[in-house]
């Protein structure tokens, strides 16, 4: 079976593209999600890198549950209730985990339909950017299941607690142009320009500090869950080691020196000629 991620950098940015078009880009198999937990975890170790972009090969970004084994996996196929809570803990449910405790910014390339699991993967990521052929539906309910992964945690925290109801509670999908109006996408692109656009946002990010962008990111995600007095204690904190970096003494010599350039330059337009 070939590699479920294929990973390629351009500079500081990680592209990471789920490569088994033939399930769709499922999650479920054991060997996806290994591969998903072990690419957080380097991505966390490494320092060069700033920004994460991932897509999906194929028509598919991914369609979440692999039907064909879900049964097996982590179903009714495992006998007892209880080895298919263990089976969920243990599997599927570790990648939010991984994914909202990964230290860069995320954006995901949604090139077609995220369903399930799949739709909960984009929520894990930061920042949606969708082709105009993405589709997304929070289908568990259709197939007589719920949101095993995190999505009652991650869709309403995207859109709201109404939207996140509607899509969980009909299972119904919205095409690229309804999940943009609904916000649960920044941009809606063609096809051959989602790519393109993901990366040229990347760039965008990728030229800042690398430990600024770290810490901006954990304490947007702290801050999702936490009250204000702690939030703004964590700030006091990261602020100072921001203070202590070279990046920062270097950005900030930079911006002094181009403020003083800019100011001579206009005294010296201000002098008129012959006095």
């Amino acid at each position: 079976m070939q590699d479920f991620l294929q990973i390629e950098r351009e500079g500081a940015i990680a592209i990471v593209t789920m490569n088994r078009p033939q399930t769709r880009n499922a999650l479920s198999d054991p060997d996806a999600i290994e591969a998903l937990l072990a690419l957080c975890e380097a991505v966390n170790r490494d320092l060069s890198v700033r920004v994460l972009v991932l897509t999906g090969a194929g028509p598919a970004f991914s369609s979440g549950g692999n039907l064909k084994t879900l049964r097996d996996s982590v179903g009714s196929g495992l006998g007892e209730p209880a080895h298919s809570r263990y089976a969920y803990r243990d599997g599927i449910q570790r990648l939010p985990l991984a994914l909202c405790n990964l230290e860069v910014p995320t954006i995901a390339a949604v090139n077609g339909p995220a369903h399930g699991a799949g739709n909960d993967l984009a929520c894990m990521c930061d920042i949606r950017i969708a082709s105009r052929h993405a589709v997304f539906a929070e289908s568990f309910v259709k197939l007589g299941l719920i949101p095993g992964d995190g999505g009652a945690w991650l869709l309403p925290r995207a859109i709201g607690m109404s939207r996140a109801c509607e899509m969980a509670f009909t299972g119904e999908a919205i095409d690229a142009a309804q999940a943009l109006q609904w916000g649960l996408v920044s941009e809606v692109v063609e096809p051959e320009a989602l790519l393109p656009t993901a990366l040229g946002l990347a760039r965008r990010i990728a030229v800042n500090p690398p430990h600024a962008l770290r810490m901006t990111k954990r304490l947007l995600r702290e801050a999702q869950q936490s009250r204000l007095d702690t939030v703004l204690e964590m700030s006091a904190g990261f602020q100072a080691l921001a203070h202590h970096t070279a990046a920062h003494e270097s950005a900030l010599d930079a911006f002094v020196a181009a403020a003083e350039a800019r100011s001579a330059a206009r005294a010296s337009a201000s002098i008129e000629p012959g006095k």
